[in-house]
């Protein structure tokens, strides 16, 4: 049995309790963070050992590399990338080429990520940006007008899949109006439904990515009650229904402190309302623990969409390689 979880753990390498743990209880996938992240050797050692663990080469194991401030591996041992906001900018002057920069850039971070045995990268982020919100979206956004969000979007997920990696599209049905950051305390967003229309569209372009992630947020045009991680009128009405999403659904990191209840009740709330799998990323033993006592097994349509977007690992396009791409980027990015 795979049980609908991602689990994050704690260091650099498994401990004997961690490996023993994730044995027994099978999760659907990993992710890391820079608690996890030394140097090249050390992750890709990490990653092989994942594998190894799972007896197979399409074990999901993910990562938050966006570039700018999001980005768990950082100089001086890997390259810096570029916010959301350096493709914002050259959209205004040049679409083309913003679109081009977009895609090549996601290339170079896809085969960044692939050299180390990653291949899943929660990229690209389509929320739209509104002004006078948490800064939690802010330079990260890729702009303010849904088309090109979702045209920005839509390159990344491209040159992602050249790479052999899969993107996940967040933070459905749209982050860019929370009022505070999520990771803290639960945003109430009370736009209309019509209001809403705007941070619908980048996710009803993208329907057809492999992954998507659900917003820890309270949409009151909806349901005024829960978060749309935990919602089951907004899973199966907004995303499943209306923005038509049919693969492998997340919830944002069950850990954080917009949801409530123990780390088991806040995961096993997210996969009642419908996401296929909860992201627990703590790496706590203890939360984990409590996280395995209380989550059911993948489900049998969870699992078939989970293989489904991770048959997109099997091919790299030989394209162009990591310093091709990179300098093609820069050449564009340049032209602002």
């Amino acid at each position: 049995m795979t049980q609908a979880a991602i689990y994050g753990f704690a260091g650099p390498t498994l401990t004997a309790d961690e490996t023993a743990f994730f044995r027994d209880c099978k999760p659907a996938g990993y992710i890391l963070f820079r608690r996890n992240i030394e140097n090249r050797a050390q992750l890709k050692a990490l990653t092989d050992s994942l594998r190894e663990l799972e007896g197979h080469d399409q074990v999901p194991i993910l990562i938050d590399q966006e570039g700018g401030r999001v980005a768990r591996m950082r100089p001086p041992e890997w390259q810096a990338f570029p916010s959301g906001a350096a493709f914002d900018r050259l959209y205004q002057l040049a679409p083309s080429s913003a679109l081009e920069a977009a895609r090549v850039n996601a290339r170079a971070l896809g085969l960044m990520l692939r050299e180390c045995g990653i291949n899943v990268d929660c990229l690209p982020m389509i929320d739209v940006r509104q002004e006078g919100a948490s800064e939690i979206v802010g330079d990260r956004a890729l702009g303010a007008c849904p088309m090109q969000v979702a045209s920005l979007g839509r390159a990344m997920l491209e040159g992602l899949a050249s790479a052999g990696v899969v993107g996940v599209m967040k933070h459905i049905p749209g982050h860019g109006r929370a009022l505070v950051d999520s990771h803290h305390e639960l945003p109430v967003v009370t736009a209309s439904e019509e209001e809403l229309e705007i941070d619908l569209e980048p996710f009803e372009r993208l329907r057809d990515a492999p992954m998507g992630m659900v917003a820890h947020v309270v949409y009151t045009a909806w349901d005024a009650e829960r978060p749309a991680s935990q919602s089951e009128t907004v899973i199966r009405d907004i995303i499943r229904g209306r923005i038509g999403f049919d693969n492998f659904l997340m919830s944002d990191d069950s850990n954080m402190n917009a949801l409530v209840g123990s780390p088991g009740e806040r995961a096993a709330a997210c996969v009642a309302a419908g996401c296929d799998v909860a992201l627990p990323c703590s790496g706590v033993m203890a939360d984990n623990a409590d996280v395995a006592r209380l989550v059911p097994e993948l489900s049998a349509e969870g699992a078939e969409r989970l293989a489904r977007a991770m048959a997109g690992t099997f091919t790299i396009d030989d394209e162009m390689d990591f310093a091709e791409a990179v300098a093609k980027r820069d050449e564009l990015l340049a032209l602002v």
